[in-house]
């Protein structure tokens, strides 16, 4: 089939590394977000999909809009007879959805219809899920809403972070996005409705969502530090100054602590929750690099009942 892939981030680009290699498809074009400031610098930087697409010689559509009407007009020129999508970044309008022959076709890192919306990576580790996964599906109006091809599915590990898990899936899902696209190609594969129940939505996690509540129980400090590392970034306040918390581990024996009392060793930091304290491993002051919590509480000189939160 004649392909248009619509993506944007890294997460995106293992997806279209399997459709360029398949000897059974020709991604005819690339569809992206606009070039964005990036690095110290604000420069304008291309997508990690454009700049895969160049590299391979693809041609790139960088639409301010998928209502851009100069973009239509292009699609409908190349009329590709499917579109496979990964993390484009925008809804798209039907006028596009009407173009190719076989619709727009999405992976979405989930196991639809748990987790509809833009993070649902991160909402499946901030929930505890043991299990999630990828689909792939027929994009309609609704939100991640539409009739699904196929799944996979992937173990949630308890040390995770979003950034773990994403990673994971991006890969297993490529090689599904590209057996979907043959399975279309040959009749062989039929979406099927989702289930109207076991819907849950998974709205993108902002920074104030990934504040660390220290009065909450262990577990879940734990799995919003997890669910958000990479980004946003969990974040906690220490002396007036934001403190990013990079990694934290769970330490049941220990809850003599307060809810955000912390107790600094030669070796080891804690901090009291909810429930049993955490351990802070790594750790982001404002303005600095990632560090050892160790370290970090070394160059601080924590005393004896300080703690963080605010």
């Amino acid at each position: 089939m004649k392909l248009v892939f619509a993506g944007t981030p890294e997460v995106a680009v293992p997806a279209l590394d399997a459709l360029i290699a398949s000897d059974r498809h020709e991604v005819a074009a690339v569809v992206t977000r606009p070039d964005a400031p990036a690095g110290r610098g604000r420069r304008l930087v291309a997508s990690p999909v454009a700049q895969r697409a160049e590299e391979a010689g693809i041609e790139v559509l960088k639409p301010a809009g998928p209502r851009d009407e100069a973009f239509i007009e292009r699609l409908r020129e190349i009329a590709p007879d499917c579109c496979p999508v990964v993390a484009y970044g925008a809804l798209l309008p039907k006028v596009a959805l009407d173009v190719p022959a076989r619709g727009w076709v999405n992976l979405h890192f989930s196991l639809l219809p748990a987790w509809r919306g833009a993070a649902p990576v991160q909402h499946a580790i901030l929930a505890g899920d043991e299990m999630t996964g990828a689909s792939t599906f027929l994009i309609e109006e609704g939100l991640d809403s539409g009739p699904v091809y196929g799944v996979i599915t992937e173990q949630v590990r308890s040390t995770d972070t979003s950034g773990d898990l994403l990673t994971r899936l991006a890969f297993a899902g490529a090689g599904l996005l590209a057996a979907t696209m043959d399975g279309i190609e040959d009749g062989t594969l039929q979406a099927v409705p989702q289930p109207a129940e076991g819907i849950s939505l998974a709205p993108k996690i902002n920074v104030e969502n990934a504040h660390v509540d220290f009065r909450a129980p262990a577990l879940r400090v734990d799995r919003l530090v997890r669910g958000c590392t990479p980004a946003p970034g969990a974040w906690t306040v220490f002396r007036g100054e934001r403190l990013k918390l990079i990694h934290v581990a769970l330490v049941p024996d220990h809850t003599a602590l307060k809810p955000g009392e912390l107790s600094a060793g030669k070796n080891n930091v804690y901090v009291g929750t909810g429930s049993h304290a955490v351990e802070l491993l790594w750790v982001q002051p404002q303005g600095k690099k990632p560090m050892r919590a160790a370290d970090w509480a070394r160059g601080v000189r924590i005393v004896p009942g300080e703690g963080v939160g605010a």
